[in-house]
């Protein structure tokens, strides 16, 4: 069965207009030293990915990709409830954008990702992909004040998500690996292996 890759416009900007209030002010460290970033540079450039794979991808459902990518920080960085988005936008949206949320009832970040994937991989690949496009976008530059040992752990993080994943979409599980290879160049070249 063919699923569309259609979406509704007037749909997408409101789910858009409600990520740009929730995530008014929040900022991230940007490359330069001092930098900060707007969050909502983040969420677009998700959704940027997962537009593109969309056009290199049959048999998705562009509507929820676009809507998941978009709130897929949501419910971690915001006040908005897993009971909210469902009421808004429907159970596959807010059960996409659970498994997205990291569980900060499990201690340690390597045991909340995998906890992460492990929830992702009970979804729509669609949700999948938001993932690998989530990590792909983070992998375009560190933060300016990362050290050579986070930008590591980041690679292999990345490396473990993209094991997990890489079945769900050909176009980024590629993408993906090209990130990850491609930010060794933001280590030492002691640390480069």
């Amino acid at each position: 069965m063919t699923q569309q890759k259609q979406w509704s416009i007037d749909e997408i900007q409101k789910v858009w207009q409600l990520a740009s209030r929730l995530h008014n002010g929040q900022k991230y460290g940007g490359f330069d030293d001092g930098e900060k970033v707007e969050y909502i540079n983040h969420i677009g450039s998700v959704v940027f990915e997962v537009l593109n794979a969309i056009q290199s991808t049959e048999n998705i459902n562009a509507d929820l990709a676009i809507k998941c990518a978009i709130l897929h920080d949501t419910i971690e960085d915001t006040p908005v409830t897993y009971e909210k988005v469902n009421e808004l936008f429907g159970h596959d949206v807010a059960s996409g954008v659970l498994a997205l949320t990291k569980n900060d009832e499990i201690e340690g970040q390597l045991e909340k990702m995998l906890d992460s994937l492990k929830r992702i991989k009970e979804q729509p690949i669609e949700i999948w992909a938001v993932k690998m496009a989530d990590r792909i976008t983070n992998l375009y530059q560190p933060p300016y004040y990362w050290k050579d040992e986070k930008k590591l752990k980041y690679i292999e993080e990345a490396k473990i998500i993209h094991n997990e994943l890489k079945d769900g979409n050909k176009y980024l599980a590629e993408r993906l690996k090209n990130k990850i290879e491609e930010y060794h160049r933001f280590l030492n070249a002691s640390q480069i292996i």
